[in-house]
C-alpha cells in the first residue's frame, strides 16, 4: 500500500516528518525514504530498507544527516522514493501512492514521443515514481504536469512534492481512492494520508483534499492549484481492514465504523439464529478485534481474547522474508489462554478473509488447545476479485485468493458467472461456497458481511466508495 507525509512550517521541519511518517508504518513494509529542503542545503534525500526494521531505527540518526524548513517521508512496498528531479519544472522531490496500471503502455508512449531515458532499477524495472515525474515533465508547470499525469494514468496515484524553495504541493489521486488531508499549526501545515498522524504532532484538521484536488502550501498559506473533482470512489476496505483505527475519513472514523460493522453483523446472526450457544466473541488481533466488539455489544456475547499475540520481539509478522520463516513467526506470537479456549465454543471476527493460509492454522492452533467449536465471521463479503487500484489483496493470480479458488473447486471456470450469487449467503450457491469453506479450513459455521452491511456502517454515499475487490465493479 504505502502512506506519506509532509510539512513546511517556520522552523525545522524534520522532527515531525520523522514521527509522522512513522505513524503510516502499518501502510508498508519494504522501503522508507525522506527528503528535505534547507535555503542552504538545498534538497537532500535518504532511502532504507525497512523488510527487516521498523521506520524508526533506519531514520533515528536522520536529526544529525538532514535539516530543512520543508519536508516530506515516505513508506513504500515497492519502488524505493523520494527521488530527487532535475527537469524543466525545476528541482524537486516526488514520492506517489498508489498502483499505475499501464505503467508499460505509458513509457513505451514516452519512447516513442522521442524522449530522453529511465533509470532502471534491478530486472530492469522502472521505478513508477520516475514515470510520474517524467509525466508531469511533458507540460509547462506543475500544475498542468499533475493533470496531465492523473489523466493518462489507470490506476491511482497520490502525489507529494516539495519544490526547489521549499513549497509542498500535494495532490489527491483523481477518484480520491485514498484520503489525503491537510492539517494547520500557528507555525505552518502539513499534509497526511492519515489524520492521526498530525492530530499528534500538535496540527489541527484543515482540509481534506477532494478527488483531484491539488494544493500548495506554504508556512503561512494553503493555495489551491486545482479544484476537487465530482466522482469519488474512496476505498471502502480502508474502514474494514488497512485503515488506522483513529483515523477519520470523509468524516467516518475507522474505529466507530468497525464497531458500527459489528453491530450489524451480530443483528444478521441473531436473525438467521446463527449465534447461540456462543461462550465468547472474539477479534483477530488486531484489526478484527473493533468488528468484534461491536458484535459482542449488540448481542450480548462476553467479549474475550483466547490468545494473545507476543509482539515485543517480532511486531509484524511479515518482516522477514521467508514465507516459510513469517508462518513461523505468526505461530510464535499466539500465546493461548487455556481458560478461555478449552471446551469453548468460540465466534472470531477477521477483517476479511483473503487466502485463509494463515487463519487457518490459527483455526488448526485454537483446535489443539481445546476449543470445542469455532466460528468464523469475516468482517466484510468475500474477496472475489485482486485490487488493481491499491496494493491490498495484489495476488499474481486471483486464483489465490480463498473465494475464488473454492468457486472453481466447486464449479469450474462457468462459476465465475455467478459470482454475485456466490457472495450472498442466502442463495444455494452462497451456501455451497460456506459449506466448503468450512471444511477445508475446519470451521464449524462462516459468514461474511454483506456489502450493503459494509456500505450501511461506513455511511457514505455507494457511489462514492471503491467495492471492487468484492463485486468487481469500477
Amino acid at each position: 500500500m504505502g502512506g506519506f507525509f509532509g510539512a513546511v512550517c517556520k522552523g525545522d521541519a524534520i522532527s515531525d516528518v520523522f514521527f509522522g511518517t512513522d505513524y503510516h508504518s502499518h501502510l508498508g513494509t519494504k522501503r522508507a525514504g525522506m527528503a528535505s529542503y534547507d535555503a542552504e542545503i538545498g534538497l537532500q534525500r535518504e532511502i532504507h530498507n525497512i523488510g527487516n526494521s521498523p521506520f524508526r531505527t533506519r531514520f533515528e540518526h536522520i536529526f544529525d544527516e538532514m535539516r530543512g524548513f520543508s519536508a516530506i517521508g515516505c513508506i513504500s512496498d515497492y519502488d524505493p522514493q523520494p527521488l530527487l528531479i532535475c527537469s524543466k519544472l525545476g528541482k524537486f522531490a516526488i514520492c506517489v501512492i498508489g498502483v499505475i496500471n499501464n505503467q508499460e503502455e505509458l513509457i513505451e508512449q514516452y519512447f516513442a514521443d522521442g524522449s530522453g531515458h529511465f533509470n532502471a532499477m534491478t530486472g530492469g524495472a522502472i521505478n513508477a515514481t520516475e514515470l510520474v515525474a517524467a509525466l508531469m515533465d511533458r507540460k509547462q508547470n506543475f500544475t498542468e504536469g499533475l493533470l496531465f499525469a492523473q489523466e493518462v494514468i489507470k490506476g491511482t496515484a497520490s502525489i507529494l512534492i516539495i519544490k526547489d524553495g521549499g513549497n509542498i504541493i500535494a495532490a489527491r489521486d483523481r477518484l480520491g481512492r485514498i484520503p489525503l488531508l491537510i492539517g494547520k499549526r500557528e507555525d505552518g501545515y502539513c499534509v497526511t494520508f492519515e489524520s492521526f498522524a498530525y492530530q499528534k504532532l500538535g496540527y489541527e484538521d484543515e482540509k481534506e483534499l477532494g478527488p483531484g484536488e491539488i494544493v500548495e502550501l506554504s508556512a503561512t498559506e494553503m493555495i489551491q492549484l486545482a479544484p476537487p473533482r465530482k466522482e469519488m470512489r474512496i476505498c471502502a476496505f480502508l474502514w474494514s481492514y488497512y485503515g488506522f483505527p483513529n483515523s477519520t475519513y470523509e468524516g467516518v472514523n475507522v474505529e466507530v465504523m468497525r464497531y458500527r460493522n459489528g453491530k450489524i453483523m451480530a443483528q444478521h446472526d441473531e436473525k438467521e439464529g446463527n449465534n447461540h450457544d456462543v461462550d465468547y466473541v472474539c477479534g483477530m488481533p488486531d484489526s478484527g478485534t473493533p468488528h468484534a466488539i461491536g458484535y459482542a455489544n449488540e448481542s450480548g456475547i462476553p467479549f474475550a481474547r483466547p490468545y494473545i499475540k507476543y509482539t515485543p520481539t517480532w511486531s509484524r509478522s511479515f518482516m522477514p522474508n521467508s514465507q516459510v520463516d513469517r508462518n513461523k513467526i505468526a505461530k510464535m506470537k499466539q500465546i493461548p489462554v487455556h481458560d478461555l479456549i478449552k471446551d469453548k465454543n468460540l465466534l472470531f471476527v477477521d477483517d476479511s478473509i483473503v487466502r485463509g493460509t494463515q487463519l487457518k492454522e490459527t483455526v488448526d492452533f485454537l483446535s489443539q488447545n481445546g476449543a470445542r467449536a469455532i466460528h468464523m465471521r469475516s468482517a466484510c463479503p468475500p474477496i472475489m476479485y485482486s485490487c488493481k487500484f491499491l496494493n491490498f489483496s495484489r495476488a499474481t493470480n486471483e486464483m489465490e485468493l480463498l473465494a475464488r479458488r473454492i468457486v472453481m473447486e466447486l464449479e469450474g471456470e462457468e462459476g465465475f458467472q455467478y459470482l454475485e450469487e456466490y457472495s450472498d449467503s442466502s442463495t444455494e450457491r452462497g451456501k455451497k461456497l460456506r459449506a466448503a469453506i468450512c471444511e477445508k479450513m475446519h470451521f464449524d459455521s462462516v459468514e461474511f458481511q454483506s456489502l450493503e452491511g459494509v456500505i450501511e456502517a461506513i455511511g457514505l454515499e455507494p457511489c462514492k466508495l471503491c467495492t471492487y475487490c468484492w463485486n468487481g465493479k469500477e
